[in-house]
């Protein structure tokens, strides 16, 4: 038996998706201040230490981004019951079509005082994209950040180290492949913010156009008997 499953869940679309994410740390951290924009880990630990230490204008400098990460949240979902059964594009389209316009928007941003709205704009793309393109081949990952993809190749791995179950190690090669393609993104990032600087995000919207080419193949079959459209 076969069943029907999104585009928005295959492997290449996870691929690409974890290059930009990387593409994207790695810009931000040469070209933007030497920040993640990607993950807000970091940014709560700080928002909370400057708090400590009363620095509340630094404070607020923390604050921001993961306030656009909230909104970009919100965003996505909001998107997604709006348009989840629109027969002319998907609503994961629409979500790509929005990054798509913020990093244009980001990379004709001058570098140095106007860091800080790069980043934040950063912050809301990434968040959509990460509540967006939740699943690769059923299972859950993120192309943002590698923190949970770690994690689960690891526990992937122990298991099938206990079971022998090729699917498993099946899926744990898939989790450390979204890795490595998360890494080949910062290596190219790297290299181009050093070569155009402030302009070299526009090249991570080659990646994200692909990704809205692609998703125009509604479906692929895969083995199995559901078919639903998530």
């Amino acid at each position: 038996m076969t069943r029907k499953k999104q585009m928005s869940e295959t492997y290449i679309i996870g691929m690409i998706l974890a290059i930009v994410g990387g593409f994207l740390d790695a810009y931000t951290y040469i070209s933007r201040g030497k920040v993640f924009a990607n993950a807000q880990t970091g940014n709560i630990v700080l928002l909370g230490v400057n708090f400590a230490e009363g620095e509340f204008k630094e404070a607020a400098f923390y604050l921001l981004p993961i306030l656009a990460f909230f909104v970009g949240i919100i965003g996505a979902e909001m998107i997604k019951k709006r348009h989840k059964y629109n027969e002319n594009i998907h609503w994961r389209q629409i979500v790509i079509i929005i990054e798509i316009v913020t990093l244009l928007i980001v990379g004709f941003i001058p570098s140095g005082r106007f860091d800080m709205l790069s980043n934040i704009l950063i912050s809301f793309v990434c968040s959509l994209q990460v509540e967006s393109f939740r699943k690769v081949n059923g299972n859950a990952y993120a192309t943002t950040m590698c923190t949970g993809n770690l994690r689960s190749a690891t526990e992937h791995l122990y298991n099938y180290k206990q079971t022998k179950d090729k699917r498993i190690l099946k899926n744990s090669l898939q989790y450390y492949g979204i890795i490595l393609f998360f890494i080949v993104g910062a290596l190219i990032g790297s290299l181009l913010t050093h070569l155009f600087f402030v302009k070299a995000v526009l090249f991570s919207l080659i990646g994200l156009i692909a990704v809205f080419i692609l998703m125009f193949i509604e479906e692929v079959e895969v083995k199995n008997n559901n078919k639903k459209r998530v």
